[in-house]
Order: structure tokens, then C-alpha cells, then sequence
């Protein structure tokens, strides 16, 4: 396995900050603007958005997880079963712009689940996308991000590891792995 860093600790950070501003450009003080953080990883993108949002504004933002395990496409297709996520959404989302976020935007099929999954808890007035990473020339759904930090090129072999800060690891990064062949 070959891991290249293709997005620093400083750069993440930097590209956090871009995003936010794109955000406030666009949703100005968000009283009708939410952020649903798509489960498991797009989450802890949602929640660093949050955090520089509310410190950038001085306005509680509000943001939620949405789960979309059963709304996958592919759900009964694997051969083991998927564990279910929470949902976590304590707000109407009825007649608001939508922001979904995610950390990767590699086939767009969670993207069409997420969709699916949105519509339970209300008709949203638009809906856009927020991801960290747009691998390029990879849709099955004709679906694009309204917010991108970078664009990759990768091949379909390859994948993109976002790894944020743990007690494992000292730094947040974004990596592409490339298996190698064993000889």
C-alpha cells in the first residue's frame, strides 16, 4: 500500500476556512440555512464547519447527521450487512437551504441517498453540496458539489482517506492510497 499526502494539516485547515467563507458569502447569518453532516465521515466535516461558522458569525448554526444506510442503493447487495448510523436532526428542514456535507464526492450514490433519506424529515427550499474532496472523472450520477475544497484526480483503483486528529494520529490529513501488488 502507497499513501501519498495530498492535503496537509495547514491546507486542511486553510481549505476549512475557504469553505466557511464561501458559506457566509452565500447563507449570510443562516436563519434559513441548515447543515446536515452525512454519516459516518461527512460528519466530523459538518461539525469543524459548525465550529468556525459559529466563531466567524457569533450565531448558533444549526446542524444535524443524517444517515443514509437504508437508502443506499447497493444495501442489500453486500455481503455483509451495514450498520445503521443515527440520525440526528433537531430542526425543520421544511422550506430551509440545505447544505449536506461530506468528506469525499467519489460516485455520487450516497449523495442520491442522502436525497432519499432528507426528504423524511421535510421538502427543503434548495439543497447543495459541500465536500472536501471531489474525485473527478468518477460519477455514476450526474451529480456535482456546490462546494469543493480540492479537485483530485484519482484512478478508480485508488482511494482517498480523510484522517482526522485522534489520540492515533497527531494531525488531520488527506491522503490517496494506492494498493500496490504483492509480487
Amino acid at each position: 500500500m502507497q499513501k501519498r499526502l495530498i492535503v496537509s494539516n495547514q491546507l486542511l485547515q486553510i481549505m476549512l476556512e475557504r469553505l466557511a467563507q464561501q458559506l457566509i458569502e452565500n447563507h449570510h447569518d443562516f436563519s434559513n440555512s441548515v447543515i446536515l453532516g452525512l454519516q459516518p465521515r461527512g460528519v466530523f466535516v459538518a461539525e469543524r464547519l459548525q465550529k468556525i461558522l459559529e466563531r466567524i458569525t457569533n450565531k448558533p448554526i444549526r446542524t444535524g447527521r443524517l444517515d443514509i444506510t437504508f437508502h443506499r442503493d447497493d444495501f442489500r447487495r453486500r455481503e455483509s450487512p451495514l450498520t445503521a448510523n443515527a440520525t440526528q436532526i433537531d430542526f425543520i428542514i421544511e422550506n430551509q437551504q440545505v447544505i449536506l456535507v461530506d468528506d469525499v464526492l467519489y460516485t455520487g450514490r450516497s449523495v442520491r441517498a442522502a436525497l432519499d433519506a432528507m426528504i423524511a424529515y421535510g421538502r427543503p427550499r434548495k439543497v447543495e453540496l459541500l465536500v472536501l474532496i471531489d474525485r473527478r472523472y468518477s460519477r455514476d450520477l450526474p451529480i456535482e458539489a456546490t462546494y469543493v475544497g480540492q479537485h483530485v484526480n484519482s484512478l478508480s483503483s485508488q482511494r482517498v482517506l480523510v484522517e482526522w486528529r485522534t489520540p492515533e494520529t497527531s494531525e488531520d490529513n488527506i491522503w490517496l492510497i494506492t494498493k500496490t501488488e504483492e509480487k
